[in-house]
């Protein structure tokens, strides 16, 4: 007798986890730590620390956007080491999380940069978070906790920008129920540069709508865990993530959320070269910008939009 239809989709999706965890503990972690350099004034340092986890140097101060330096999520191992250590970090001003999920927000990393910013001392940083996230990082020691719905904005005195949350096609909870989590991405506008990053999403009228509002120089865009094909309907594959770079208008791709953790079927090294395949196809190869992580981008001033 064969199991009804749902138990089955349960049964294959378990044994798809635990697929990808048997994976992930017999491959040997890779990868280099290295020290972020900072940027000339005027100039912003861009620094992929793994998966969606970056460091900005900008307007006078610095952002951790969704810091994740954990070896493990549970029990599923991360494949690439943070680009950078921990405890290597300058001083956070500011830390943006874009959703609650687990590869995105992460309490041992959150604690430890909390602790970090002590240990230099300088003042806690500020965190802001997507609406029904609060209670998650309050008691963490941030200095300040703000909430953004989508379309809201903050000004943040150190760096000296704007933080405005941006929509995305995903969805926020943590573990099951807590469906009212809110997610989203961020553009960060200082006086010279703007940023995009998108957190999680998938293809979606968005994006045009983001570029026509905040128009962001530099976009940060997710192109992995789009394999099987339903995992597209919450997330971008590479040619959906180069369809959204180009509704943004923006001048720079920097592709993320991929090669870190395996949560996907598709193989590690497929997103980039498919990316790179496809922004050749479309003549814009000259504006990807892969990252290796730790190794900081140093932009002088946002490059031209057409």
């Amino acid at each position: 007798m064969k199991p009804a239809p749902d138990r089955q989709f349960k049964l294959n999706k378990l044994r798809f986890i635990a697929e990808l965890v048997r994976e992930s503990l017999f491959t040997r972690t890779s990868g280099k730590y290295h020290r972020p350099v900072s940027p000339g004034p005027g100039a912003i340092g861009i620094t992929w620390i793994g998966h969606s986890s970056f460091l900005l140097e900008m307007g006078g101060g610095r952002v951790l956007i969704d810091p994740v330096f954990a070896t493990f999520l549970f029990v599923l191992k991360r494949r690439r080491k943070p680009g950078i250590r921990q405890r290597d970090l300058p001083p956070i001003d500011l830390v943006l999380l874009t959703h609650a999920h687990m590869d995105h927000l992460n309490l041992p990393s959150l604690r430890g940069i909390v602790r970090n910013n002590r240990r230099l001392g300088a003042a806690a940083p500020i965190v802001i978070v997507p609406t029904g996230v609060a209670d998650l990082v309050e008691g963490l020691g941030f200095r300040e906790v703000r909430v953004l719905d989508t379309w809201g904005a903050t000004m943040v005195r150190t760096p000296h920008c704007t933080v405005t949350m941006t929509p995305a096609r995903h969805w926020g909870a943590r573990l099951f129920n807590d469906t009212w989590r809110g997610y989203g991405g961020y553009v960060i506008a200082s006086d010279t540069h703007t940023i995009y990053h998108c957190g999680d999403s998938a293809y979606f009228p968005g994006f045009a709508e983001i570029g026509q509002r905040l128009r962001p120089d530099v976009a940060l865009l997710p192109i992995g865990a789009y394999s099987p094909e339903s995992f597209r309907s919450v997330h971008t594959s590479p040619e959906d993530a180069l369809a959204a770079f180009r509704d943004l208008g923006s001048s720079l791709f920097i592709p993320m959320h991929y090669g870190t953790f395996r949560l996907s079927r598709e193989p590690m090294d497929e997103p980039p070269r498919r990316l790179m395949d496809a922004a050749r196809a479309a003549g814009i190869a000259d504006r990807m910008l892969l990252l290796e992580e730790g190794i900081t981008r140093i932009l002088d001033k946002p490059e031209t939009r057409d």
